[in-house]
């Protein structure tokens, strides 16, 4: 399917398609230019995607990615970007959506945008019912939608209501809602960030069946051992250009990483082990019981945290983790018992201002939703939480506030042109760095992380495990959640593993190989 590689590019370690080689391509994007205010997003950007091909686009947060795909998608209409955009070699100026989806292109974002009251049939065809004079034809809809769920060979009632349907089924009800709009090109970004290993596995079936249609696919995504699982080729995108474009067996991941970044990474995680100290933060017997599920979510759950220490928390997803940081943070919606000392003194924590009045900050693991203002600036989401320090009464004091955050957003190396840069607008790493801030800003004994690394890339990665590194040094206690393996075994000093809401082992930094986690997460074997 790739062809034959050239040699155009190989100072670069990738190596350019031969053009006699390959058929016309199905979409072709060439040199696509993009400005906002200030910043050149995308600068000469070349892309082509074959029929029945899976390739991949993968680059740091800021190399461009999303603004590409929005204008594919005709989020960015023409003529607001450079360039040209053709699909089977006819030269296309979307100037809107409507327009990118009846030339046969379809996106499907992130955030997932079904209607959770409506079935899964009226999701599929939301806006374009089927009916006459008004009156919906309620028969044809629900045979179109179960005919399109059986071309995925995906099997789901056509009438489940979507709120019922688990969020990998949601993700291929997307792709029968584009494909209901005869999509010929598919985007999907980041399309496994909140789904489990299961999940995952059964929407790499129905995209690996499109691609033998002939269906011509760009999946965007951090997570390069799916990449090199699904793609035939590869683009990188560095800092608004393209970086090269490869056949996925004529590179590896290294290869892709250091053209991400723009530099050799030759080990992701600090290498040196940390001292720890006093114990900070101890849990004994913790019990958390969801108000309406009424489903014990944390069982008995009794550990310690030292000073200086990154405690990691591994399991599968549904263990109970999130759960557990929840109850520890006052957040959890539901009963909690069991007893919390910071210090060696016990405490009530019921609610946020509890742990934060204790020194316990929580890092959330989706940042947009409960960890960022988006519409606000970095300066008002990093004192967000320290205001009662830093202000006076009912007011507060720019000038103080400037004064406390300016030191973090130096040492953190938050890219952003200034303090009153509006949060929304920046990367997904730089955005982690100003959740970070937030709780710094706070002088915390206990840090509680979850999933601190989740949508951001490669780079940002590193920076963050430096900063957690650092962090733990200076004497906090850290305790981190993560559903990535190596994150986990690369920063721990200590692994506890949870299943079914419960502790079931604990490893040392020798003990905790890959193969022991896991099989004490599956239930396969107990570690204590």
């Amino acid at each position: 399917m790739a062809g034959k590689p050239g040699v155009g590019q190989q100072s670069l370690g990738f190596r350019a398609m031969s053009k006699t080689a390959v058929a016309a391509p199905l979409l072709s994007m060439n040199n696509i230019g993009k400005a906002f205010p200030g910043v050149r997003a995308l600068d000469g950007v070349t892309l082509d995607v074959q029929g029945g091909e899976i390739h991949a686009i993968v680059g740091e947060n800021g190399a461009g990615k999303s603004t590409l795909m929005k204008i594919l998608s005709g989020v960015y209409p023409y003529p607001e970007y450079d360039g040209e955009v053709r699909i089977d070699g006819a030269l296309k100026q979307f100037k809107s959506v409507r327009d990118s989806e009846n030339a046969g292109v379809a996106i499907v974002f992130q955030e997932l945008s079904l209607v959770p009251e409506l079935t899964v049939g009226e999701n599929i065809f939301l806006g374009r019912e089927p009916g006459h004079f008004g009156c919906l034809n309620w028969n044809r809809l629900y045979s179109e939608a179960a005919e399109i769920l059986r071309g995925l060979k995906f099997d789901l009632d056509a009438r489940t209501q979507i709120s019922s349907v688990g969020t990998g089924q949601q993700q291929i009800v997307e792709i029968a809602k584009a494909l209901s709009k005869n999509a010929r090109i598919l985007i999907l970004d980041e399309p496994t960030a909140a789904l489990t290993n299961r999940e995952s596995e059964m929407l790499f079936a129905v995209l690996e069946h499109l691609r033998d249609k002939g269906i011509g696919i760009i999946y965007v995504s951090h997570r390069l051992d799916e990449v090199f699982r699904l793609s035939d080729r590869i683009t990188v995108l560095r800092d608004g250009r393209s970086i090269g474009t490869t056949p996925r067996a004529g590179v590896d991941q290294n290869d892709v990483i250091s053209r991400m970044v723009g530099r050799e990474i030759a080990q992701m995680f600090p290498p040196a082990r940390r001292t720890s100290g006093k114990v900070v933060l101890e849990v004994k017997h913790l019990t958390a019981v969801g108000h309406k599920s009424g489903a014990t979510n944390v069982f008995d759950v009794s550990f310690s945290v030292h000073r200086g220490e990154v405690l990691g928390i591994a399991g599968l997803m549904g263990a109970g983790r999130t759960e557990m940081l929840a109850a520890l943070f006052g957040a959890f919606s539901g009963t909690v018992n069991g007893e919390i000392a910071v210090d060696g003194h016990a405490v009530k924590i019921s609610r946020p201002a509890d742990a934060m009045e204790h020194g316990i900050g929580l890092v959330t693991e989706d940042r947009k939703r409960s960890g960022l203002i988006l519409n606000q600036t970095i300066l008002f989401n990093m004192t967000l939480a320290a205001l009662p320090r830093i202000s006076e009464w009912f007011t507060t004091e720019e000038s103080r506030e400037i004064a406390a955050s300016r030191p973090l957003f130096d040492s953190l190396q938050i890219k952003a042109a200034s303090l009153f840069t509006g949060v929304g607008t920046l990367s997904g790493g730089t955005q982690q760095k100003i959740v970070l801030a937030k709780w710094l800003l706070t002088s915390p004994r206990v840090l509680l992380l979850d999933e601190p690394t989740r949508g951001i890339d490669i780079g940002a990665k590193q920076e963050i495990y430096s900063t957690i590194d650092r962090l733990a040094k200076s004497g906090l206690a850290i305790v981190m959640v993560s559903s990535e393996l190596p994150e986990v075994l690369g920063l721990s000093d200590r692994v506890l593993v949870m299943r079914e809401g419960r502790i079931c082992g604990e490893f040392s930094t020798d003990q905790a190989t890959p193969e022991a986690v896991m099989a004490c997460a599956t239930g396969a074997v107990h570690h204590a």
